[in-house]
């Protein structure tokens, strides 16, 4: 087995039918001994797809994910636990929880929903982006540390901004070594970077971490390329959200929100 700090080809390898260990592009960017959320996030989907895939149970789609972070998320090996809550024909609710150092680590609730032709009624979407192949590369490790922020190949729609920033994030890296992820898997993976593209301070004099990442869709992403555009507000007492249109090659797909918890570095 490839060793997981020498560069493994993802950011997992499965250890077991519900065990998982970072690899060296899992490493965060607030602390380089911990795993960064976003890949976990994009796991947890593929383990609820793999579970209903399992139970044969199709028809239904993932319209709303929600993610709690519970903890600081240790770069060591895990497990991964998927329940349905509320099961049902046409909707249901279904739990993944990753457990790290036998405590839960992250809890994601997802809301699926019956799949129906509704393009008769389809409109409303906001503009679609500028499309990423015709845009330049961005170093964001020049902001941020980490493994994870270096697998990413990142497009600026535009000239980033203090709290608002538009991009396009792909990348190379599977989400699961030697696994086909689902593009949904893949396209949530990538969604927590929009935290860190839309800086409203310096990374190194203040403290900005998302506690959850909630994530609507009104359609299935497509392709191997997430659009960002994200506004970043900071309240007046420890607060902040960071919001994002979420966008594919195709146009708009839906929404995400994270919570922050804004604090100064100390010196």
């Amino acid at each position: 087995m490839t060793d997981p700090m020498t560069g493994a080809p993802g950011y997992f390898e499965r250890l077991g039918p519900n065990r998982y260990r970072p690899t060296v592009h899992a490493v965060g960017a607030w602390s380089t001994d911990e795993q960064h959320f976003s890949p976990l996030g994009g796991l947890l989907v593929h383990a609820i797809e793999a579970e209903r895939a399992r139970e044969q149970r199709p028809g239904l789609l993932i319209s709303r994910i929600s993610f709690d972070i519970l903890g600081r998320l240790a770069l060591d090996e895990f497990d991964v636990r998927v329940e349905t809550t509320r099961p049902g024909r046409t909707i249901e609710l279904v739990e993944a929880t990753a457990v790290i150092g036998g405590r839960p680590a992250v809890r994601a609730r997802a809301w699926l929903l019956s799949e129906q032709d509704t393009s008769a009624v389809a409109g409303g979407e906001p503009d679609p982006l500028a499309q990423p192949e015709s845009l330049e590369p961005w170093e964001l490790s020049t902001v941020w540390p980490g493994g994870y922020i270096r697998s990413l190949d990142i497009r600026p729609v535009g000239t980033p901004q203090p709290g608002r920033t538009t991009a396009w994030v792909s990348t190379s890296t599977a989400l699961v070594a030697g696994e086909e992820a689902s593009p949904l898997a893949s396209y949530v993976a990538l969604v927590d970077t929009a935290n860190g593209i839309a800086v409203r301070q310096e990374p190194t004099k203040w403290m900005f971490p998302n506690v959850d990442l909630s994530i609507h869709l009104h359609r299935r992403p497509e392709g191997r390329w997430t659009g960002l555009d994200t506004s970043v507000v900071f309240g007046g007492n420890g607060q902040g959200v960071t919001s994002t249109v979420l966008h594919d090659v195709r146009g708009p797909v839906g929404q995400a929100h994270q919570i922050l918890t804004v604090r100064p570095l100390e010196s």
